[in-house]
């Protein structure tokens, strides 16, 4: 049975363009349609169900943005790759932030559309194999991380079986993620689990080495190469040969050192500042950055080719906030070693503690609890560690004396119009039946939950996807509302 081919839709009110763009097509084995305008597109979204949709972004009958926000809105999974014959670094940067895939500017050669689609279609296949890991992720056994990372989460499940699979080839990782996630201790997961385990890790934080000095560090020099090269230097690169070299802060990375690392990985082959000698280099790259490496590349910061010589398997790491109980099994592992370095007493967390720990958004992540616990161990001692502690915020505290909880009004708080007064049955409509406000639907949801779950906030954010601290917050609020007056018998 041969395989389907995939489908692209071309958006182009000028027909020789569009015509010429089908041209440049033709040799890759695609299922080519085109559309002359919004709403010719919008019907061939729907009847064609494109993979990869080329969108002009003028339009006669509307904006070329617009219309992927539209196609964008749909649950079928595509990629949309916006064309411009005035395009400036804004509207760039707009459209990445937006959901295309890429941008590219009139007149371009049919390399350059066949190289874009050919990424689109890579970056649907592998989104599809992601999705396919995090369903398998679900059958994995009750652990609490692989290869020193920490957490059993629904997220971080997903991220140990794409390790699994994409570690153990020679392939580029490419980590993203907020400061603090842990995308050092990712790296080293994936060097630990890779055929490389053996070779040697290096580690470049190419934010943290001035611009002057990054590419000796990275390729090395030869003596007298510059001005205080007193002897040879082998350079990063040369010494991860065999092994794996961990580029952190990879967008910090200057475009001519970019260029000469694209030269490296192509040629697989370093040559030292101030020498002619060209040496052969086995080496295995995985990378990192907390800034949108797509948008970098749209705001001309950050090579295109480069780009997708790295992106070759992304890793998206959590913020911890979204990691349901993980802070806890994290928190516990930094008290054991922390306890046990300073020579404190301390075996565990006390309730409320655990209950501050969850119920915080952790903006530095990992990094933050790390310090906070650090700091709690050392100026305290005991069994457990308290709430009082922990330097964290205290949520606000229920006025005294209030022992009702009413159902909070969302639209009031919102400022929206909360539309005809509920007395009695309350709003109904036409059928007679009772109209229940959605605050009512949210929380009675998630009172069942955490019942059914015998009080168990984790659980029951499990259960219903999303993450503990946003349980907390909303009984928070909820135990903050004066009680409904009951009336008078």
């Amino acid at each position: 049975m041969t395989e389907k081919r995939p489908t692209v839709l071309l958006v182009e009110d000028t027909y020789a363009l569009a015509e010429t763009y089908r041209a440049y097509l033709d040799p890759q084995d695609l299922d080519v349609h085109l559309a002359a305008n919004c709403a010719e597109a919008l019907e061939a979204v729907e009847r064609l169900s494109p993979s990869v949709i080329v969108i002009d972004v003028n339009l006669p009958d509307g904006s070329g943005l617009d219309l992927m926000r539209r196609i964008k809105g749909r649950p079928a999974p595509c990629e949309v790759v916006l064309v411009t014959g005035m395009a400036s670094v804004n509207m760039a940067v707009e459209a990445m932030r937006e959901g295309a895939y890429d941008f590219i500017m009139k007149p371009f050669t049919a390399e350059r559309l066949r190289v874009t689609l050919r990424n689109a279609l890579e970056r649907l296949r592998l989104a599809s194999r992601i999705e396919e890991l995090a369903a398998e992720a679900e059958t994995l056994p009750d652990g609490e991380g692989v290869a020193g990372m920490i957490g059993r989460s629904r997220s971080m499940r997903t991220v140990y079986h794409i390790l699994a699979n994409a570690a153990p080839t020679n392939a580029t990782i490419f980590i993203t993620g907020e400061s603090g996630t842990g995308k050092e201790l990712c790296a080293a997961a994936v060097h630990a689990l890779s055929k490389r385990a053996s070779g040697p890790l290096i580690t470049i934080n190419c934010a943290a080495i001035p611009k002057g000095m990054l590419e000796s560090e990275i390729f090395g020099h030869a003596r007298g190469a510059f001005t205080g090269a007193l002897s040879d230097r082998q350079g990063a690169m040369l010494s991860a040969d065999g092994g794996t070299l961990f580029l952190d802060e990879i967008c910090e990375m200057e475009l001519e050192l970019q260029s000469k690392m694209l030269r490296v990985l192509q040629e697989k082959a370093v040559q030292r500042v101030g020498e002619d000698t060209v040496r052969p280099v086995d080496v295995r790259i995985v990378c990192a950055t907390n800034r949108d490496p797509q948008a970098e590349v749209a705001a001309g910061r950050f090579r295109e080719d480069l780009y997708y010589r790295l992106h070759v398997v992304p890793v998206e790491l959590p913020p911890l906030r979204e990691r349901d109980d993980d802070v806890l099994l994290i928190a516990r592992h930094f008290l054991q070693k922390f306890a046990a370095e300073d020579g404190k007493r301390f075996r565990g967390l006390s309730r409320d503690c655990e209950t501050a720990l969850l119920e915080y958004d952790w903006p530095g992540n990992i990094r933050e609890l790390q310090n906070k616990i650090r700091r709690a161990v050392v100026l305290n001692d005991g069994d457990v560690v308290e709430r009082q502690m922990l330097p964290l915020p205290r949520p606000s505290i229920a006025p005294e004396g209030v022992s009702g909880v009413a159902v909070p009004s969302a639209t009031k708080r919102d400022g929206l119009d909360s539309g005809p007064e509920r007395s009695g049955g309350g709003v109904r409509d036409e059928g007679g039946r009772e109209i229940v406000p959605l605050e009512t639907v949210i929380r009675e949801t998630i009172e069942n939950a955490v019942r059914d779950c015998g009080g168990n906030i984790p659980r029951a954010a499990q259960a219903l996807h999303v993450s503990p601290s946003t349980i907390y917050r909303r009984m928070q609020v909820w135990s903050l509302e004066p009680a409904e007056p009951q009336e008078r018998s």
